[in-house]
């Protein structure tokens, strides 16, 4: 599990990138306000998931790399700030590459506790959208989950395919290539191709 546990880290370091820009672009805000949003940003899904399942201490507590990873993303959000600005879908690529890490750790993580393998999925999906939730909140923005966009269902489909895979004894380094890809296709083509779920209430 040495690769999940590094991959962990990734996802909580692109969060945090996320988070700090997010702040900067939409909130103005200065260095201790993208600091702390990107923090919580980072460590929000993971805390809510070990929360619901009874794992303590939380993870950011447990591991202080955990900080280091979101200190780390904060700082490459800074230094590259210019450049990743210039780049319009760079919050989008960092969002979605930390929804697919998380979705799958997450997943991991749950069933590694002896969750059942639905409970497991949410739990995924609960890591993934539930730091960018309150990131958007802080921000004053609709959270992306409540918009038309397809986000948290394609966490879903990944979890699920993770769980697929891992019955069939899949290993975890391929399954989580697999699965990750899997949201980050979904996710892609969504946004490219405006898919979006029916409305629950049409509007006249």
């Amino acid at each position: 599990m040495q690769v999940q546990y590094w991959f962990e880290l990734f996802g909580t370091a692109f969060f945090a990138v996320s988070g700090a820009l997010s702040a900067t672009e939409k909130a103005r805000a200065d260095w201790f306000g993208a600091t702390f949003i990107g923090y919580i940003t980072a460590i929000g899904g993971g805390s809510l998931r070990d929360v619901l399942l009874g794992n303590y201490p939380i993870a950011w507590i447990k591991d202080v790399n955990m900080i280091y990873a979101v200190f780390a993303g904060i700082v490459m959000a800074k230094v590259f700030y210019s450049y990743f600005i210039k780049l319009k879908k760079t919050f989008f690529l960092f969002d979605t590459l930390g929804i697919a890490l998380f979705t799958v750790v997450g997943t991991a993580k749950a069933i590694s506790l002896g969750v059942g393998n639905i409970n497991a999925a949410i739990m995924g999906m609960f890591t993934a959208v539930f730091g960018g939730v309150i990131r958007d909140m802080l921000t004053n923005e609709i959270p992306v989950i409540f918009q038309k966009e397809i986000y948290a269902t394609a966490c879903f489909a990944g979890a699920l395919l993770y769980l697929t895979l891992h019955s069939y004894g899949v290993n975890f380094d391929y399954n989580l290539a697999i699965s990750g890809s899997i949201i980050i296709i979904i996710r892609v083509l969504a946004v490219r191709y405006d898919w979006q779920l029916p409305q629950f209430k049409k509007h006249e």
